[in-house]
């Protein structure tokens, strides 16, 4: 186990590492300069050589990604350009926002889209689970930024039970999560509903049924529990990619998270914001792939890491 955990986090480490060397020359290569974003479109060649001399963008790239690579494995990635601040501490102010978004949205995705993919698993080809099925395809087919606006529309200045943007009270994080919950929500129940439908109707289920076992147990015991490591798989991937920044609803809703962040960031060519921004949410990616990983052997004793995995 210790030594699979080790590989494993080499690999992260590896992942991150190439990840962020991979921004940094992607950035660099993009239209742009930062020295014109920082003393604006009005500067003379005079201040923006000396903001670029300021910044350390009068060097050439190899020279400055040496210097990249220096403060990488410091933990100190430079002040932001915008902000005048550490890149780390700015990124790391604004990352609770976007684990709190992203958390409340694997939950309410876990807590709807199971009991639904089951429920849909039990009544194959009947009219209910058509209807069901229809709206999921529709929730999967539309966009972030729409469903955001028309959750908005509807009960933030129609009916204006939620607020409309930020996170000033808890009621701010509803409509986000809702509208990140219902994408998510359209893809896990339908994959919730492959998944029982096949165990469903394999052998062992048959056995069971045979031997008299409810029908409760059959479900929830034998079929789920033999579906839970693709269905936990599917939502730790999701919650990863969540980590990231959702760009698009973060936006529409002026939600404080990186996903904003990184979009000032980008328009301000902020290379050391968008840099600590990656870094960051590269581990925390890295991270939860990892616990998705420990936590098979919990979730189907037939499973082994490690050696006994190859034995």
């Amino acid at each position: 186990m210790t030594n699979y955990i080790l590989k494993r986090l080499g690999q992260g480490l590896l992942t991150v590492f190439l990840t962020v060397s991979t921004v940094f020359i992607l950035i660099r290569m993009a239209p742009g300069d930062p020295a014109v974003s920082y003393a604006g479109p009005l500067a003379s060649n005079d201040q923006l050589a000396a903001v670029r001399e300021q910044f350390g963008l009068d060097k050439p790239v190899l020279e400055q990604y040496w210097i990249f690579l220096q403060q990488l494995f410091t933990g100190n990635l430079g002040q932001s350009y915008s902000f005048q601040a550490p890149a780390m501490q700015v990124v790391a102010e604004r990352m609770p926002y976007t684990l709190t978004l992203a958390t409340a949205a694997i939950l309410l995705t876990a807590v709807v889209a199971i009991p639904l993919g089951v429920w849909m698993s039990r009544r194959p080809d009947t009219g209910k689970e058509l209807g069901v099925n229809v709206l999921t395809i529709a929730g999967q087919s539309m966009p972030d930024f729409w469903t955001g606006i028309m959750l908005l529309t509807g009960f933030a200045v129609l009916i204006p039970i939620f607020p409309a943007s930020g996170f000033a009270t808890w009621g701010g994080l509803v409509l986000p999560t809702i509208t990140i919950a219902i994408l998510q929500i359209a893809l896990i129940s339908r994959m919730v509903r492959r998944e029982m439908t096949t165990n469903l109707a394999a052998p062992f289920l048959t056995v069971a049924r045979s031997r008299g076992v409810r029908s409760s147990a059959l479900t929830w015991r034998y079929a789920m529990g033999n579906s839970a490591i693709p269905v936990f798989t599917a939502l730790g991937t999701r919650f990863a990619a969540m980590l990231n920044g959702v760009v698009v609803v973060e936006v529409v809703f002026a939600w404080p998270g990186v996903g904003s962040l990184i979009v000032r960031a980008l328009e301000t060519r902020d290379y050391p914001l968008i840099q600590a921004t990656v870094l960051l949410t590269a581990l925390l990616a890295v991270g939860v792939q990892l616990l998705i990983d420990l936590a098979y052997p919990l979730l189907d004793p037939r499973v082994r890491l490690g050696k006994a995995a190859t034995a």
